[in-house]
């Protein structure tokens, strides 16, 4: 299958590009330097490529920044998602388009629900700007598949972790903190808030699940990206200090509290099992085990 990715340099586009590849998919990429609000360059790397489906993950993907620079955000998100759709529309075959959205988009339903784990037939009810650009981006893919009959498809993962994410996100930020205070001697790191719980998968399994949708999965569908079970940050925190061995104690620190902070956020993937039979496979403390090793390599390289 001839694949193409957006924001292949990315946590997510790494991994996916090295999970299609190890299918036997031909893989192609945006070059860095093409920005996704360039309808035009878009339309020319997609002529070139020809490919069959299109991945698109470029994005703006920090939720609590997106309260600092809203506007940006709908720049890159909802109209970059746009105008990446308007290109692979021109193509004289147009392709599968992969729409990688986020759980972020139910927001609010979270708190309605009770903790209950969302359906993809739930409420949108976005609570951040990073939620409302996710959502946008969603309705232009739907009007361009309503009205010109471009295959598209949604996927919203949950909360994905492993090696190589940045440490503006929860768990690979506590494992660096972690790994960082082992070299310093320091006996304590600064955490936000840690009774929030949230629906972790592997980033590998997260991406197996794309590639089979892709496959299987039917245009004009959500699909959620989950493993069904909310865990609170206190433990993955606590998993951390256990699997590092070490007698590291946590202090709150109020500047890394977010504005908006959704207490649960837990998903139902029976949706996306039923149409491809995807299960995780990798469980978390390898997972925690995986990212520690990641922060405990970088920083012992001064990197």
């Amino acid at each position: 299958m001839r694949a193409f990715i957006t924001g292949v340099s990315g946590f997510v586009g790494k991994w996916l590009s090295a999970h299609l590849a190890g299918c036997g998919d031909e893989v192609f990429s945006i070059d860095e330097s093409v920005d996704v609000r360039n309808e035009g360059a878009l339309r020319e790397v997609l002529t070139q490529a020809a490919p069959e489906v299109v991945y698109h993950l470029a994005a703006l993907t920090h939720v609590g920044r997106s309260f600092e620079d809203p506007i940006t955000y709908l720049e890159v998100n909802t109209l970059g998602t746009y105008k990446l759709l308007e290109a692979a529309r021109s193509l004289a075959d147009p392709p599968k388009v992969i729409l990688i959205s986020s759980a972020e988009v139910y927001g609010l339903t979270c708190q309605k629900k009770g903790g209950e784990p969302i359906t993809e037939q739930d409420p949108l009810l976005p609570a951040t700007p990073y939620a409302f650009s996710k959502v946008a981006a969603e309705y232009g893919a739907m009007q361009q598949m309503y009205a010109y009959g471009l295959p598209v498809m949604l996927l919203r993962p949950f909360n994905h972790i492993g090696p190589g994410q940045g440490e503006a996100f929860v768990v690979s930020a506590l494992a660096k903190r972690i790994a960082a205070a082992e070299l310093s001697g320091e006996k304590s790191i600064p955490v936000g808030n840690l009774s929030a719980m949230r629906d972790f998968t592997d980033v590998r399994d997260v991406v197996s699940a794309y590639r089979m949708l892709a496959v299987a999965g039917k245009a004009g569908e959500a699909y959620n990206i989950c493993s069904g079970k909310a865990v609170a940050i206190s433990e993955i925190a606590q998993d951390l200090i256990r699997i590092a061995d070490s007698d590291i104690e946590l202090r709150q620190d109020e500047s890394l509290l977010r504005p908006v902070d959704l207490p649960v956020l837990c998903g139902s993937s029976a949706k996306l099992r039923e149409a491809t039979s995807w299960e995780p496979v990798i469980g978390r403390d390898r997972t925690l085990s995986d990212v520690l090793a990641h922060w405990r390599e970088r920083l012992s390289q001064g990197l």
